[in-house]
């Protein structure tokens, strides 16, 4: 599936092939971290498949195992990008909300580091839902 998207001030574009089912979650502390928020969605793209226009700021984070993930945000606005080998880059997990087609992505075929999910994160049902900006 052709794709685009890009952060959320217009700074940064991207164009990449996806296989639209191959959604991952991830719970860790990392990824929690990073994103501000309870896990991370991406869709893997093949590097080949890959472009990019602007200039993201690049940073390099070493896992617990040893193992770097380059990870690129919008300088402008903060919003996270890809993560990618640093050496290979020979797939980017994109970012679920900087997909402009994000809609038309199947669901979630898997999610990594499940003991560090939130408790809450894995069953939402009953919690009130708004169509816009709730008044709380």
């Amino acid at each position: 599936m052709k794709i685009d998207g890009g952060c959320h001030c217009g700074a940064i574009r991207f164009e990449a092939e996806v296989a639209a089912d191959r959604i991952t979650i991830c719970h860790c502390t990392d990824c929690q971290n990073l994103t501000g928020t309870a896990y991370r969605a991406t869709v893997a793209a093949p590097g080949e498949s890959f472009t990019l226009q602007g200039a993201p700021t690049i940073y390099v984070k070493t896992g617990t195992s040893g193992a770097k993930r380059e990870h690129a945000f919008c300088p402008t606005c903060g919003a996270p990008i890809y993560s990618t080998g640093p050496e290979t880059h020979a797939v980017y997990s994109l970012r679920i909300g900087t997909i402009r087609q994000r809609h038309d992505l199947g669901r979630p075929r898997g999610q990594g580091w499940s003991r560090s999910a939130l408790a809450w994160s894995a069953d939402l049902t009953g919690i009130p839902k708004h169509p816009t900006q709730p008044q709380y």
